[in-house]
């Protein structure tokens, strides 16, 4: 027993996984085709909410990654925010705009960043850094539902799959620009991505500190570690990611 004059302090924090940096479980978004997920998997509320261990967890949750051990893999980071700055590129990360695979493939040759398969792709636009201190405009073009982010259509999923890329992560709400260009507005690479290529998706990840720490070293590759919460039929995560130079 502890003696009486033993004092503590303790947390207990309760926060929607999808309101800051975090990755995307594969049954995140489903198929608008199909209505499942990644390998047919048919999400449901009494599946996701009633399983008491991974060992019984059918769905494609994050709790799975603990089975191996989490994430190590190489990371690159295509700081699309000081590449569109360098070359005096128009660019706002809550305004429209839609990097394509050719403005990647740019950025990466710009900064001498060559892919190679099993990368986990990063992708910089600044967004954080106006979250953390938005003028008043920017507090109104939050309203508006426009982001800057990859180019959300079958070419840049195309682009992603051939380069062979383990994941792909940003510092933008969704990743990919919005509003999305599917037929009924909704996001096409997260289907993409996460239903049919069984690919994690990482969105606000705080990316600012690793940018100016790439550019004052000229280093924009990295071992990069991620492990989720283990949690049954976790959707989604803080990544507790590392970047190990």
């Amino acid at each position: 027993m502890l003696p009486s004059h033993t004092h503590y302090w303790d947390d207990e924090i309760t926060f929607n996984t999808q309101h800051s940096s975090q990755w995307d479980s594969l049954c995140h978004v489903q198929s608008t085709h199909t209505g499942l997920s990644y390998n047919g998997f048919q999400p449901t509320q009494e599946i996701l909410t009633n399983c008491a261990s991974t060992a019984e967890n059918d769905a494609p949750t994050l709790d799975h990654w603990h089975e191996l051990g989490g994430m190590a893999a190489r990371g690159v980071l295509i700081d699309y925010k000081a590449y569109a700055d360098e070359k005096g590129t128009p660019f706002h990360p809550l305004e429209s705009v839609r990097i394509t695979a050719q403005d990647v493939e740019d950025c990466a040759a710009h900064f001498g960043v060559a892919f190679k398969p099993g990368d986990v792709l990063l992708v910089r636009t600044g967004a954080t850094e106006v979250y953390e201190n938005p003028t008043d405009e920017e507090v109104a073009k939050m309203q508006t539902g426009t982001l800057a982010g990859l180019h959300g259509c079958e070419d840049t999923a195309r682009w992603i799959w051939n380069k062979r890329f383990t994941a792909v992560a940003s510092d933008a709400i969704a990743l990919e620009a919005l509003p999305g260009l599917d037929k009924d507005g909704n996001p096409a690479l997260h289907q993409y991505l996460l239903s049919s290529f069984g690919m994690s998706i990482g969105e606000l990840w705080d990316l600012k500190n690793l940018s100016e720490y790439c550019k004052k070293t000229g280093r924009y590759s990295f071992m990069l570690t991620s492990v989720p919460l283990n949690i049954p039929c976790l959707i989604g995560s803080p990544p507790n990611a590392l970047t190990i130079f």
